[in-house]
Parts: C-alpha cells; structure tokens; sequence
C-alpha cells in the first residue's frame, strides 16, 4: 500500500508541476458555481491561458 500512495502523491506533484491539473480545478470551480453553465472545452481552456500568459508582460516573453 506505501508504493501505492508513494505513486499517487508522485502523479499528483507532477500534475501539478507540468499544469495538467489547472483544466480539472477550473471545471470544478465553474461546476461549483454554477452547475449548469457551460465549460470550456481543455483545447479552448489552453488557448485561453496561453494567450493570456502570453499577453501578461510579467510572465515573461515567448521569442517564437
């Protein structure tokens, strides 16, 4: 059972460090505000939040 949860916190970290996890937390937010609202597909969710970080001059620049 270790090597299970050892496994599991890893999956987790790693979610979490490569940006994999951002889609489930902003679909649960939306289904937790209101349940019947229409989400963003993952594909629309990643262009929105590449565009917006793209546009942010804080996070830095993209050169291609």
């Amino acid at each position: 059972m270790d090597a299970r949860r050892a496994l599991g916190r890893i999956r987790f970290y790693v979610r979490e460090f490569s940006g994999e996890a951002a889609y489930d937390r902003y679909v649960a937010h939306a289904r937790g505000h209101d349940p019947t609202a229409e989400v963003m597909t993952r594909r629309a969710f990643e262009r929105a939040r590449t565009d917006s970080r793209e546009a942010d001059p804080r996070e830095g620049f993209r050169c291609c």
